[in-house]
């Protein structure tokens, strides 16, 4: 047997390990850090900064007395509390002298207590606005009127007499201004192989031919999609399907569609070579805009314009505003799809774990930094919104308790806090184990 042919195979496990810790340990950091710096601003003494847990590798004592650690296992993080018991904050160790209490997580009032907690979700939420906000500036919006750049690199079939700085006009006779972009490419300008396009050049509107607006060049692959199994790249350009010349994106969809799943043979342009791949498409239940998911029979790849388009700043309000609507946006997707899942209608396969999430960080990050930033914060607003559900273990379950506490005036016993927390940590396990498989055998 050659071993070395499981090089390659252990370099890209290894290079998706990486990208996962990377990813985990920043959102793991950001939350931790949110229950920390909020509980020092509420009084209450942070004893421990854990990333990680195991065997300590790496620990330094800060001018507060509070230790920061790295430790071997980085699948997730704590800050231990003057006074807890254990990592959760459940208990107390009964060492912490009377004039010391208020200083603790359990002898806070709780007002300090539910902001402390409540800061970890909120930071990771944070985390997610920052970054979509920051993606948005560094990518900036398309000027208006839509401008021609830099010419996407395509198949010399493909070539264009366009040039950048052309002022898009019309396109096959169809005006193109903002209101019909939208409308004048997918339903006004013919499916064909090449176009007229009318623009303004240095003053003068002129008509020259170019490639169809949409080609079926790939901007973008989902992770873990029949595409991405078949090692399609960002920029292939598929020319044909089963022997068809594709000229369109929009033709690669109706023949996906129709094949209802059957193997189809891509030819596809790399670089100025030709691959043929073999794939068969998958049924992936989508959201809809109007709420729900619909089920459609998909590659996994999205399509994107021949030429890259001039784009003009946004500012820092208008990307924080941006950024804010992506997070509201994850979310609420991330609960329809959950209560999809739970009554029935849509796959459980829509439901990643620790093994899909490993996999998505390693194909976000092949893709390149931005796509793996952004990544980042799409897992840290699911994180944060994991943490707010009201299940004992998570953030969620304890300000369920401080709820409680505020409405009745008293704390839940210890025992019932132990019952619950043993209860919500056989379901977090069982949950994780379910998504484990799901990954591995069920939904591979």
């Amino acid at each position: 047997m050659d071993l070395m042919q499981f090089v390659p195979m252990f370099g890209n496990f290894a290079f998706m390990i990486a990208a996962f810790v990377v990813a985990l340990s920043v959102i793991v950091a950001i939350h931790e850090y949110g229950h920390y710096i909020v509980g020092r601003w509420c009084g209450i003494y942070a004893e421990v900064f854990s990333l990680g847990f195991g065997p300590v590798i790496y620990s330094r004592v800060d001018k507060r007395g509070t230790t920061w650690q790295v430790a071997a296992l980085p699948l997730g993080g704590f800050v231990k509390f003057l006074g807890d018991a254990n990592a959760a904050s459940v208990g107390s160790d009964g060492a912490v002298a009377a004039s010391d209490q208020r200083r603790t997580m359990l002898g806070a009032p709780l007002w300090a207590r539910t902001a402390t907690v409540a800061a970890g979700p909120v930071f990771n939420f944070v985390l997610a606005i920052a970054i979509f906000a920051g993606s948005i500036m560094y990518q900036g919006r398309s000027a208006d009127p839509l401008t021609f750049g830099e010419m996407r690199p395509l198949p010399v079939s493909f070539a264009s007499d366009l040039r950048e700085g052309d002022v898009m006009v019309a396109v096959e006779g169809v005006l193109f201004d903002d209101a019909e972009r939208t409308e004048a490419i997918s339903d006004l300008v013919p499916v064909q192989e090449r176009l007229d396009y009318t623009v303004l050049r240095d003053g003068e509107e002129i008509t020259v031919e170019g490639p169809y607006y949409f080609p079926a060049a790939v901007s973008s692959v989902s992770p873990r999609s029949a595409a991405d199994d078949a090692d399609i790249k960002i920029n292939d350009v598929i020319t044909a399907i089963n022997g068809v010349p594709i000229y369109a994106f929009a033709q690669v969809q109706n023949i996906v569609l129709e094949a209802d799943g059957a193997d189809l043979e891509f030819e596809i342009w790399r670089d100025g070579e030709t691959l043929t791949k073999t794939i068969a498409p998958r049924r992936v239940d989508l959201p809809n805009p109007e709420g729900g998911f619909e089920t459609r029979w998909l590659i996994g790849i999205t399509g994107k314009i021949f030429f890259e388009e001039e784009t003009v700043s946004v500012g820092p309000f208008e990307a924080v505003s941006l950024g804010a609507q992506g997070l509201w946006n994850t979310v609420t997707t991330s609960l329809s799809a959950m209560q999809h899942i739970l009554f029935g209608q849509i796959s459980t396969c829509n439901l990643s774990g620790p093994v899909g999430i490993a996999e998505t960080s390693g194909s976000m990050a092949e893709q390149g930094a931005q796509s793996f930033i952004w990544f980042i914060g799409a897992l840290s607003a699911a994180v944060g919104l994991i943490n707010l559900f009201p299940i004992p273990v998570l953030d969620g379950g304890h300000l369920a308790f401080y709820a409680y506490e505020a409405v009745t005036r008293r704390k839940p016993s210890d025992r019932a806090v132990q019952v619950f927390m043993f209860v919500g940590l056989s379901l977090i396990l069982s949950l994780m184990m379910f998504t484990i498989l799901n990954d591995t055998i069920l939904c591979p």
